[in-house]
């Protein structure tokens, strides 16, 4: 197998069971994701029209 594969497939499993073994942490993870791809739309958003300007 490709060790490309092995990584992904080893970082699915590690995924998927913190998932399912705490829920609750799952969730404010992706919440902190998500904040954080967020902030960065905006800085880049504001980036740009500064630079348009």
């Amino acid at each position: 197998m490709n060790v490309k594969k092995v990584v992904l497939y080893v970082l699915l499993v590690f995924i998927l069971y913190s998932i399912i073994a705490s829920p609750e942490r799952s969730t404010e993870l992706v919440g902190i994701g998500f904040e954080a791809i967020s902030s960065a739309a905006k800085s880049v958003g504001a980036f740009m029209s500064e630079l348009v300007n």
